[in-house]
């Protein structure tokens, strides 16, 4: 059974027709606040999204942990990633070599990074075979050198694969010869000399990550060995790991099996900078959208303070019939509760519909009023990345209710104060 401060309450919501005025202000108030609700939610979501989309293109191209050797190229590498394979967090791993480099293409010139990988494994780590423009990583195998066709020795070049952008910026397609120079050379009598190879582009890539796709060329690891003189060794280990949330405690446990000398670091911590960015921003924006909140709040305030100038006579009554001071404040506490949590609720309601949709509502804005709100030649994406997050929708609601109570204290406060003698005065 409601006690009589609830029942007054709900009551209280619903104004005569002689008080329109206060019917307006209750709704604008609730609108306002599922407005700004709905604001938070989808603006969040869709940060998330894009985060979760950084996230996949980040570790389509890179691994989730790396390891190297502090004193440079690991020469026992099988023998260590044997090793690694075993250990009961690590999914898969796969050698690599990176160095600096400078690509030509006739009068074309990029400095990039030269990353030589292993066909055969890393699409058990990566991604990168499923982000093929045109080509295979397969191509990288075949043997190059002098072959005989007929009665002509033939020089075959090694095969290369760049991103999409760099091709474009090199102005080459597959079959097109480029050159790599790498700056560490041979000393000569006149200084260093530096390093120069041709290689056949036989195939690009596209990650949708415009720093790889402009600054990342792919090779095999025998030619990356003999073209910086490594022999059998290579620069490190790429490792997938089962959990990617959890990839700074699998580094550090990797760290301690693997002992000094090793240098591990996992993808968070090469991209904290990027990361620690967007979650300041998105944080940046719950404080900005709240005050969307804050100013429907303070309709609620105004709105209770009239109601409670337009009650008086009635809280006089009650204070006679024996109404407690919290009972009183309790009345108004329970409307402006109630009204935030309409608001909240609807708010609620209509974020999630607008934030699930927002793939559909976007491609429907675009073909009724032939808007383009992603070019694909400005952006790497082409809709809105929203991913709704339970964890924001159920702090956005109780961030909501509680500024939407703490709105009710100062009018119940305010009405508790009131006596009898001093409301009759003034009727």
């Amino acid at each position: 059974m409601l006690s009589y401060s609830t029942w007054i309450g709900l009551r209280y919501l619903k104004a005569p027709r002689r008080e329109a005025l206060l019917s307006v202000m209750s709704l604008m108030s609730i609108l306002g606040i599922a407005l700004g609700v709905m604001a938070l939610i989808v603006v969040l979501s869709v940060m998330t999204g894009f985060e979760r989309d950084l996230k996949e293109k980040i570790l389509g191209v890179s691994a989730a942990v790396i390891v190297t050797h502090y004193d440079g190229p690991i020469s026992e590498y099988r023998k260590l990633m044997e090793d690694l394979n075993q250990q009961k967090e690590v999914v898969a791993s796969t050698p690599f070599i990176i160095n600096q480099v400078m690509v030509t293409s006739g009068g074309s010139v990029a400095g990039v990074f030269l990353r030589a990988v292993d066909p055969d494994t890393i699409g058990d780590v990566t991604i990168i075979n499923r982000v093929m423009a045109s080509g295979d990583l397969q191509e990288l195998k075949e043997p190059s050198g002098w072959f005989k066709e007929g009665e002509e020795e033939v020089l075959k070049s090694p095969g290369i694969i760049l991103g999409s952008e760099l091709s474009m910026t090199l102005g080459v397609v597959e079959g097109d010869l480029v050159t790599v120079i790498s700056p560490t050379g041979k000393i000569g009598p006149l200084g260093m000399v530096p390093k120069m190879k041709q290689f056949r582009v036989v195939g690009t890539f596209n990650s949708g990550m415009y720093e790889y796709d402009t600054g990342l060329a792919l090779v095999s690891i025998p030619e990356a060995q003999k073209f910086f003189d490594l022999g059998d060794a290579v620069t490190g280990i790429d490792i997938k790991i089962r959990d990617v949330e959890l990839s700074q405690r699998i580094a550090r446990s990797l760290r301690e099996h693997l002992g000094p000398g090793f240098s591990v670091r996992d993808w968070m911590s090469l991209n904290r900078n990027l990361f620690s960015a967007i979650r300041l921003e998105k944080r940046v924006m719950f404080i900005i959208l709240a005050l969307i909140v804050l100013v429907a709040a303070f309709g609620i305030i105004s709105l209770l303070v009239m109601v409670v100038m337009k009650k008086r006579k009635e809280i006089a009554i009650l204070k006679s019939m024996g109404a407690t001071s919290w009972g009183i404040m309790k009345i108004f506490m329970v409307e402006g509760i109630i009204m935030g949590g309409i608001g909240t609720v609807l708010g609620a309601i209509l974020g999630l519909l607008v934030a699930l949709n927002l793939t559909q509502i976007s491609d429907f804005l675009e073909q009724t009023f032939h808007w383009e709100l992603f070019p694909k030649d400005v952006y790497y994406i082409d809709q809105f990345p929203s991913q709704v997050s339970a964890g924001d929708v159920v702090a956005i609601v109780m961030t909501t209710l509680f500024i939407s109570f703490v709105a009710t204290l100062y009018p119940s406060w305010q009405a508790s104060k009131l006596t009898p003698s001093e409301a009759i005065r003034y009727e």
